[in-house]
């Protein structure tokens, strides 16, 4: 085995309109195969050889912007002519190398701005812990050393090769990996963009380095120099599970991992990284894949082999080190620090190499921090947070009622409406309880915050079912009478039951009306609708038997490992994997056969505006506009079934309307909302949003949700083509685009 590091340059360059990455040339019984990587922003018409044209271009795959082209020459080696129409000229055609990784594990990386130190400490933890024995350094940076200065400190017995490219690979528009706009936390920032370090924006280039160096590899890892493989289990490194594995593809699923602090004017090191965030911070997929087993015609990717099916529990798992692959961004950028908790395998593992990170502060456990207790009683408590609701608390409370929640724990701020007032006046008459959010004393969400303050008030403590909901979802049970005992009923042995949202639109209505809002907007997304992720959220009707450590936004976190039976809104049990991340419903775990949890986010465009100006109680950063409209406003179906309750609810409103002092304050609300719907509306800015939202644009575009892919919500409305709108498409059509920065639409 070789120690020695090889060094290769890409033969790319500029060819008659075709920015060409490589062309690989190789000897077969006819002549010679050729196999011809196109880059972006290429002239791929010219593709189309002319007939008496030596080479010939039989087959020529899109990937994105890229195009493989695949055919034939003379025998023979080095450069060969190609004749595009009119035009000829001279490619230089490589020989593959395969024979150097033949029968290695090899670890394929591309490298950004690390060192050679780095890069080599990277490459013997691989070695060490999974028996690598190959290591492909793809050097993304222009005229770089970085190959010389591995090839000197080069210590391992491995093989090892850095190749780089005369040509930037990366997308034109985005700052380099690294860059604080591409942090988890980024909100919008200036950059400049870099061509060399950005992103990779030619995807075809993990295929081109399987045909040119790797085809004869045994397995082949791809992570970038900021990911680590996680330990082996039970003595089964990465390349044995993949060898073993069915398809010979294991997707590769990350976390995020953060140190908790760097000390000043150090380096930081994988070491430092102990914390994880709680849930956790998701990184992109990689893939292992066992070379030979595969077909030849798969595709690699940067995310994926395409073409090369995955077996759903044969996943392997990495992590990446968030302080390596953002060395100059502060720690506070990459993840709210109030998510990190220490891991511990993560700080045995960095005090075992000697190192001693900064680890978080220790947090004071008062009282409140002690597990739900069991309660005796049967009631239904239902905490949330409001800000600015007044028009809409006493129907979402009379229905809710009605249905069978007991208790309400309402946690306000910064209301200006009269909110405050009306769940003052429903307190003092014993149907609400009201407390000031503590979120500006804690630091923390306003959401999260009020959960957090809410386990040590009585009514949650002695509540028999708790629920953390908002005041724009209604709980629709759609069994018995449509009350939550007949839920309780069907499913008498649950613990938890989780309501996954239908997201419900505005059903065309412009103006505000005070009028019940179950009764105005009838029109919603599918039951089958996995985009946009909010979708299929859910919130988490839980009992009170001591199972958690507190209330969760979607459902109950701190899961203290006793036995607990979870469906979902079809009484089918959840996935065990929901305990410590899992806010939305999946293909395999929605539901509605039993309850929805209809979820009326946009009302009005009229009300949105008030909506957007206030901000959300949980996302008191992120602005509402446009985009979160084209998100949560589907109109795509009609759903009556809540109706069922139409009568009764309007009897339970008029109850409560009949206290002239609650009358008094809902109506005072409903002005001050109606005035500040009117100011709004004077101002430019929501005067065209108002008009954007009213238009037959999104009008149409809230009716086609189910043919849209995830990066259009990510991106917008704006993404989507005027053609998309035309009435002849086919029914089953599918839109998508690139993810947002990027330029590609599919």
């Amino acid at each position: 085995m070789t120690s020695r590091v090889l060094q290769r340059t890409l033969n790319a360059g500029e060819h008659g309109g075709l920015r060409v990455l490589e062309c690989l040339r190789w000897p077969t019984p006819f002549g010679s195969g050729l196999r011809l990587y196109v880059g972006a922003h290429s002239e791929l018409e010219v593709l189309k050889t002319a007939p008496d044209a030596a080479v010939q271009i039989t087959d020529i795959a899109r990937v994105g912007d890229n195009a493989i082209a695949v055919g034939g020459a003379p025998s023979g080696t080095g450069a060969v002519e190609f004749a595009f129409g009119a035009d000829r000229f001279l490619i230089e055609a490589i020989s593959p190398e395969t024979a150097y990784f033949d029968s290695c594990d090899v670890m394929l990386a591309q490298r950004f701005a690390e060192t050679a130190e780095q890069a080599l400490d990277w490459a013997r933890r691989h070695n060490a812990e999974h028996g690598a024995n190959g290591f492909l350094f793809f050097d993304r940076a222009e005229a770089s050393a970085f190959g010389r200065e591995l090839a000197k400190m080069w210590d391992l017995e491995a093989r090892a090769m850095v190749v780089s490219s005369p040509l930037p690979l990366g997308h034109l528009s985005m700052p380099p990996v690294g860059h604080l706009a591409l942090a988890p936390r980024a909100k919008s920032r200036a950059f400049s963009p870099d061509p060399w370090l950005a992103p990779l924006g030619e995807p075809v280039l993990f295929d081109l380095l399987r045909w040119r160096f790797l085809a004869r590899a045994d397995t082949v890892v791809s992570l970038d120099l900021s990911d680590f493989l996680t330990e082996p289990v039970d003595g089964a490194g990465a390349f044995d599970l993949i060898r073993q594995c069915h398809t010979g593809m294991m997707p590769l699923r990350g976390r995020a991992i953060f140190p908790w602090r760097v000390r000043r004017d150090e380096v930081p090191r994988l070491e430092d990284h102990i914390c994880v965030a709680e849930p956790d911070v998701q990184v992109p997929n990689r893939w292992g894949v066992a070379v030979k087993r595969i077909d030849a015609g798969a595709l690699w990717l940067p995310g994926k082999i395409a073409g090369v099916p995955a077996v759903a529990d044969e996943v392997l798992h990495y992590d990446q080190a968030m302080s390596l692959r953002f060395p100059e961004v502060e720690v506070a950028e990459l993840v709210n620090k109030d998510l990190l908790i220490l891991g511990e395998h993560l700080h045995a593992r960095a005090i075992t190499a000697g190192h001693k990170p900064i680890q978080p502060p220790a947090k004071p456990k008062p009282a409140a921090t002690a597990p739900l207790m069991p309660a005796p009683s049967g009631r239904v408590a239902v905490v949330t947070c409001m800000k600015n609701e007044g028009p809409f608390i006493l129907e979402w409370l009379a229905y809710h009622r009605m249905i069978g929640v007991d208790d309400f724990l309402v946690y306000t701020n910064d209301c200006d409406d009269g909110t405050d007032t009306m769940l003052d006046l429903l307190a003092a008459r014993g149907l609400v309880q009201r407390r000031d959010n503590p979120f500006r004393d804690t630091g923390g969400k306003p959401q999260q915050s009020a959960l957090d303050a809410a386990r040590s008030e009585p009514l949650v403590r002695d509540a028999g079912w708790l629920l953390s909901m908002d005041v724009d979802e209604f709980i629709n049970v759609h069994v018995g009478a449509g009350r939550l005992q007949d839920l309780f009923a069907a499913v008498p042995d649950a613990s938890l039951i989780s309501m996954t949202w239908r997201l419900f639109g505005n059903a065309d209505v412009a103006a505000y009306d005070d009028r019940p809002i179950t009764e105005q907007f009838t029109r919603c997304a599918p039951h089958l609708i996995r985009r946009p992720h909010q979708a299929w959220g859910f919130k988490t009707l839980f009992r009170n038997q001591g199972l958690f450590k507190q209330i969760g936004v979607h459902r109950p976190r701190g899961h203290l490992g006793q036995d607990a039976l979870w469906v979902n809104g079809s009484g089918q049990p959840m996935p065990e994997r929901m305990f410590k991340t899992g806010w939305r419903s999946e293909l395999e775990t929605y539901g509605y056969d039993l309850v929805t949890l209809n979820h009326y986010a946009c009302r009005s465009v009229e009300s949105f505006l008030v909506k957007r100006d206030r901000g959300r109680v949980n996302h008191v950063a992120r602005d509402q506009g446009e985009a979160y409209w084209f998100r949560m406003n589907n109109n795509d179906e009609q759903d009556l079934s809540i109706q069922r309750h139409a009568h009764g609810l309007r009897v339970a409103m008029a109850e409560l309307m009949g206290d002239p002092e609650i009358a008094a304050a809902h109506n005072s609300s409903v002005a001050a909302h109606r005035d500040k719907i009117a100011n709004l509306r004077k101002d430019r800015e929501y005067a065209q949003l108002y008009d954007s939202l009213t238009g037959e644009r999104l009008r149409r575009l809230s009716r086609m949700h189910r043919h849209f892919g995830m990066n259009v919500f990510l991106c917008g409305p704006s993404v989507v083509p005027d053609k998309v709108l035309e009435p002849d498409l086919p029914p089953n059509f599918f839109f998508n685009t690139a993810p947002p920065g990027q330029d590609a639409a599919q």
